[in-house]
This record gives structure tokens, C-alpha cells and sequence, in this order.
């Protein structure tokens, strides 16, 4: 899940920093000069949009190790981040990827992510909690998870797909704005605070409703991703580090904050199930006994 809201939260910084910077330029306002030019609006979308989120990816290296402060093991101090950087090559080569950059950050949840720009490129890191509180067998298959995120080269797909729900939730979102200036407040000459205003709540509340998409995309790779885990590490092994995660959280007394960090809070019902990053821990559990 780490990975996924690192992205967007770049993704969200970077695309409204360009938005500001064209508006400053008077590069939007040319799109309502004659009325609203839906072709220039879509191009202009499209390069915001994707814009945006490459440039997302392009540093999602360099934000996710700022975000949760890891340190890149550059040379191995113990026998724990030497099994570590030898579990992870080991991993990378039978997956046919480079080496990606190994990294430990200092926190209690158990948990790993992956990003980079490009299978070659990438970083892995992994939290102390789970080193501490998983045995090598539970943190290989949640390393062969991560290294096959890489592999399945899920960060670019990612990327696409966010390029495209950047560009029509600020494509619909102009034109939204556009005409409520127009035709409900009746703004003859260029744009009022009407329009300003109808476009960043419709980019907020579109933007909600568009990253439903990404959602269900992260789900989908995660699924792959168990199935990556298991080839690298064996089935029994992706197995046993799931059902370490459910015991770990599952007893927990705040079933709803689990939920919301879309580690395992049971099986939300309704529009809550969108948002969810990953699917239910018993799903994935099962998809994996059901292998042969």
C-alpha cells in the first residue's frame, strides 16, 4: 500500500505545482479565450496529466526513501542486511531483472514496497518491524512479492494509468467549471471566480471518484504479484507470510484503522471496498492454495 499512496501523493503535489506554473505563464487561460477549445483543453489535459505522473515515477526512488527516511545498504553491516541484499539478487536474477537498491526504514508496522522508474532501476525497502517479527522463510515470500512488483513492471503501468486519470479529471474538470461560469453565472468575458472555483472542488471530488481506477489496478497487481512471490520464494512460504500478517492485525482492536491502511480490515461492503489497495488477506490466501 506504501508504494501506492507515495505515487499518488507525488503524483497530486507535482500536477497541481504544474497547474499553478501554467496559470502564472497564461498558458490556460488562451484555452476560453474564443470559448472553450475542447481540443487544446484535451491536449493541454494530456500533457498536464501525463506530465505529471512520469515525472512522479522519474522520482519516486528519491521520494519514497525521503518519505519514510531509509537508508540504502550500500555495504552490508550483519548478517541480516547481508541476507538481505543476497535474498533480493538472488531473487532479482531468476526474475530477470538488475539489481535494485536495497533499503531498511525505521518502523514497527511490518511491511516492504518497491518503486523505480524501470525493472533496472528500482529500489527495495523493507521495514524493521518486519524483519523483526517475521521469520526468513515469512520475509523471503514478502521479498519475492516486492521484487515481482518490479518485475511485472507495475510502477509503469501504474504511471500510464495515472496519466490518464490525471488527464480527463482535469479535462471534465475545465469543462465543468466552464460552464457553470457561463451558464450559470453568466461570465461574458473571460473567467470568473465561478470558474475557479467549480474547477478545483471538481478536480477534488472527480479525482476521488477517478483514483477508484488506480484501486482496482493495485488489487488486481497485488494478486499477481502473491503468485511472483511464490515462484521466488515457494507457495507454502507467500502462504505463511500472509496468514503472519492476519495474525498480526487481525487481532487488533481497531479493525476500521487496519481497514483504512488497506492491510487487512476484514471484507468492507460498499463504496469502502473500492478504495481498498489490496484485496482482503483470505482472498489472497486462497488464491494461492487454489495453485496447483
Amino acid at each position: 500500500m506504501k508504494r501506492i499512496l507515495l505515487f499518488l501523493a507525488t503524483n497530486l503535489a507535482i500536477v497541481l505545482v504544474l497547474s499553478v506554473t501554467m496559470r502564472i505563464l497564461g498558458v490556460e487561460p488562451y484555452l476560453n479565450e474564443n470559448g472553450l477549445n475542447l481540443q487544446a483543453l484535451l491536449i493541454f489535459a494530456a500533457i498536464m496529466g501525463f506530465g505529471g505522473s512520469l515525472i512522479s515515477l522519474l522520482i519516486s526512488k528519491w521520494s519514497a526513501k525521503m518519505s519514510v527516511g531509509a537508508q540504502v545498504i550500500t555495504q552490508p553491516q550483519n548478517a541480516e542486511e547481508r541476507w538481505l541484499v543476497e535474498t533480493i539478487a538472488r531473487q532479482a536474477q531468476a526474475a530477470g531483472i538488475g539489481m535494485p537498491e536495497v533499503a531498511i526504514y525505521d518502523s514497527p508496522d511490518v511491511n516492504a514496497f518497491a518503486t523505480g522508474a524501470n525493472k533496472n532501476n528500482a529500489l527495495v525497502a523493507v521495514s524493521t518491524g518486519l524483519l523483526g517479527r517475521m521469520t526468513r522463510q515469512e520475509a523471503e515470500a514478502v521479498l519475492g512479492h516486492e521484487v515481482s512488483h518490479v518485475a511485472n513492471g507495475d510502477m509503469v503501468t501504474l504511471a500510464l494509468i495515472q496519466g490518464v486519470v490525471n488527464t480527463f479529471v482535469m479535462f471534465f474538470s475545465r469543462v465543468i467549471g466552464h460552464l457553470v461560469d457561463k451558464v450559470i453565472f453568466k461570465t461574458e468575458r473571460g473567467q470568473g471566480p465561478a470558474f475557479f472555483v467549480t474547477m478545483i472542488v471538481a478536480e477534488l471530488i472527480l479525482g476521488i471518484l477517478a483514483s477508484t481506477i488506480v484501486m482496482w489496478f493495485s488489487r488486481q497487481r497485488e494478486v499477481r504479484a502473491d503468485a511472483g512471490g511464490a515462484n521466488l520464494a515457494g507457495r507454502q512460504g507467500m502462504i505463511n507470510a500472509l496468514r503472519r500478517l492476519q495474525s498480526l492485525h487481525d487481532p487488533a482492536p481497531l479493525p476500521d484503522k487496519m481497514a483504512a491502511f488497506g492491510i487487512n480490515g476484514g471484507r468492507p461492503s460498499g463504496i469502502r471496498a473500492l478504495f481498498m489497495t489490496h484485496p482482503p488477506l483470505e482472498d489472497r490466501i486462497a488464491a494461492l492454495e487454489a495453485q496447483r
